[in-house]
């Protein structure tokens, strides 16, 4: 079960607050805090799934969360749900994200909303993708068309014959 929709900016202010199970005021404010604390304090490339705060229901809790550009999408649920169908949902409200903004529509164009959703995941992919940098040069080195190595190279009067190297 879905406990607590939360998204906050990149400062703990909340953008949108939804909670699905009776929490006084005083306490949801509680909760704000602590779940922006725990998930700001996350290195961007670690897990999107955490045990839930001490204030929503500790360990029988997940936290569920995804951070895009200035926003944290945060899904506070019980072990009953899918951690993954859960990011599949926080996709689906970053795309609503796109089209509604303050209460103004702003795209409608499904083209430009698809390209707007798929340039983020190319950027967050391509920020993840520097360590596989050593691998990809490599692998550009194997497949460039250099010319054979030469087994002698005479300068002058000065002949050396190269050693036999290994391939790649």
């Amino acid at each position: 079960m879905i406990n607590a929709i939360l998204i906050f900016n990149n400062h703990g202010k909340p953008r949108l607050i939804r909670f699905y199970q009776y929490f006084a005021e005083e306490l949801q404010q509680q909760i704000i805090r602590e779940t922006f604390h725990l998930v700001s304090k996350r290195d961007d490339n670690v897990c999107n799934f955490l045990e839930g705060g001490s204030l929503i229901g500790g360990s029988d809790y997940k936290l569920i969360y995804r951070h895009y550009a200035t926003l944290y999408f945060v899904f506070c649920v019980d072990s009953s749900e899918s951690e993954l169908g859960i990011l599949d949902l926080i996709q689906v409200h970053y795309i609503l994200q796109e089209v509604v903004m303050g209460g103004m529509v702003l795209e409608t164009n499904m083209n430009e909303i698809v390209a707007q959703v798929e340039l983020q995941n190319r950027m967050e992919k391509s920020e993840g993708g520097l360590s596989a940098a050593p691998a990809r040069a490599v692998s550009a080195v194997k497949n460039m068309n250099l010319p054979e190595m030469p087994r002698n190279i005479n300068i002058g009067d000065l002949n050396i014959k190269v050693p036999s190297l290994s391939p790649f």
